[in-house]
């Protein structure tokens, strides 16, 4: 194995950030509620020159997991990198996400290459996944259903326009701040960036999945066949007759959809984590 500690290291702090540290050991130190923990990586929440923050860190995916996202045809994802590329296209864009703060790399062996990233707490936020879970049940204010399909199908739209897969595309990655509720400014956030890709152009193919995500993630909360064209029509900003252009792509987006949510069913049915 590559010894990362002897390979020089990279940290980038954003202008005006200034949180009195700025060397990668002292980032790769840091720790706190620990949020998420799997085998390759972590994310803690702390207090960093006063203010809360997420550190998300990195440890090297080894050669596993290279070779087997390769087997799989997939590109692996090595790192913080990703995400600290992403959510500065998003800023560019206009695409709201978490605030980035700190980047930091060390290691050039891909499989042990060590990383981190630093984003402002948000706050009080709610994801959509858990605002929208008893639609079905007690359906919400018409306007305010209306207003978050539009700002949905916005998003994804300037995203996958701007050449960009989310590849967790679900309405547990979209976010809004709780106070937005009582003020109607219902500003999206998107999360979980880590595993994004960007092209000159997005695929198809891509495209297909992203949307399939998001409409098996909403398969259950209540939305009409009148809600998914209002949806469809910010999404590609046509009009229903040139939307049905497309009618082969969309039912193999609802066919995808339709796979997740039997896949789901039979995880959920045979105890499965998920």
């Amino acid at each position: 194995m590559a010894d990362n500690h002897s390979n020089p290291a990279e940290v980038h702090l954003e202008p005006g950030y200034h949180p009195g540290i700025n060397k990668f050991d002292e980032f790769m130190a840091l720790e706190g509620e620990i949020f998420r923990a799997v085998k390759d990586r972590q994310t803690h929440k702390v207090m960093l020159d006063g203010e809360p923050v997420f550190i998300k860190k990195h440890y090297g995916v080894g050669w596993t997991e290279i070779l087997k996202s390769l087997l799989s045809l997939k590109w692996p994802v090595l790192g913080a990198r990703n995400e600290w590329q992403a959510i500065h296209k998003l800023n560019a864009i206009g695409i709201a996400t978490t605030p980035l703060l700190a980047y930091g790399m060390r290691g050039c062996h891909p499989a042990h290459k060590q990383s981190f990233v630093v984003t402002r707490d948000l706050g009080d936020i709610v994801t959509l996944e858990t605002l929208c879970a008893d639609w079905e049940q007690q359906p919400p204010p018409l306007a305010i259903k209306r207003e978050l399909i539009r700002k949905v199908a916005e998003l994804a739209s300037n995203f996958h326009m701007h050449g960009m897969w989310h590849r967790d595309f679900y309405l547990c990655h979209f976010a809004l701040k709780r106070e937005a509720m009582a003020t109607n400014d219902l500003r999206l956030y998107l999360m979980d960036l880590h595993r994004v890709e960007m092209h000159d152009d997005l695929p198809a193919g891509k495209r297909l999945k992203d949307l399939a995500g998001l409409y098996f993630s909403a398969m259950h909360i209540g939305l009409t066949k009148r809600d998914v064209l209002r949806f469809l029509k910010s999404y590609y900003q046509q009009s229903l007759r040139q939307i049905l252009k497309n009618r082969r792509f969309l039912q193999s987006v609802e066919q995808r959809a339709m796979q997740l949510d039997a896949k789901f069913l039979r995880k959920r049915e045979a105890g499965v984590a998920m």
